[in-house]
């Protein structure tokens, strides 16, 4: 069981009167094996929190423990290393490499850290996914539902401990809005893993364990 814990973190860019605090001292605490979803307005920090929180941004003071190793302590190489093996992204763009083909960029991650994927695993979840009769077609050849049916399993092939979820959902339909939903609820319950998502998608939020409301860079202790 990994826990994420989050100290008085902050994230400022420029100085003096052009000084932005998109961080401003938060506290926080991830639950395990539960969905957490990052709400706010445009601007508010859930991206920043969440980039931070995930190794992807390094904040300007603060600290993000995965149980007790403090990330930002760890050089590049340590830093990337947690990435690759404790934590899966799924992002609003998909993200998908177009010059390889559906399974090679499902088990992309696993062979950037040097070892050979489980083949029945993957399959597994190609599989539970939908995909399967596309595994040899390229992201260009997919709809959008598919390409982020892809992604998701792509995020789940290196077996994460958290998957970070940035507005997911963003491009897709409604219907296939919900089919996304089922999987990654899915995916929590059935390897319990731990979800955390940006969504501005209200009913989604709604069936989280747990909304985070971000204002103005600190936790909206209103909505908390």
């Amino acid at each position: 069981m990994k826990i994420l814990k989050v100290k008085d973190l902050k994230k400022i860019y420029g100085k003096y009167e052009n000084e932005v605090r998109a961080l401003d001292g938060i506290d926080l605490e991830i639950e395990p094996h539960k969905f957490t979803a990052i709400v706010g307005a445009s601007g508010s920090g859930k991206s920043t929190l969440l980039h931070c929180v995930a190794g992807l941004d390094k904040p300007t003071l603060g600290n993000v423990y995965l149980d007790d190793v403090d990330l930002y302590t760890l050089n590049d190489n340590k830093l990337s290393e947690i990435r690759r093996q404790e934590f899966g992204f799924i992002f609003q763009s998909y993200n998908l490499i177009p010059v390889i083909n559906v399974y090679d960029n499902i088990v992309l991650p696993v062979l950037l850290d040097g070892r050979k994927e489980d083949k029945e695993y993957v399959m597994g979840l190609i599989n539970k996914l939908g995909i399967e009769k596309q595994i040899k077609k390229y992201p260009n050849e997919l709809s959008g539902g598919q390409q982020q049916r892809v992604a998701i399993a792509r995020a789940l092939a290196n077996r994460p401990s958290v998957i970070f979820a940035d507005e997911p959902t963003g491009n897709l339909d409604s219907k296939t809005t919900n089919e996304v939903m089922n999987m990654l609820e899915w995916c929590v319950k059935e390897y319990r893993q731990t979800l955390v998502m940006i969504t501005h998608n209200d009913n989604i939020a709604k069936t989280a364990d747990r909304i985070i409301t971000i204002k103005d860079g600190k936790i909206d202790e209103k909505n908390y």
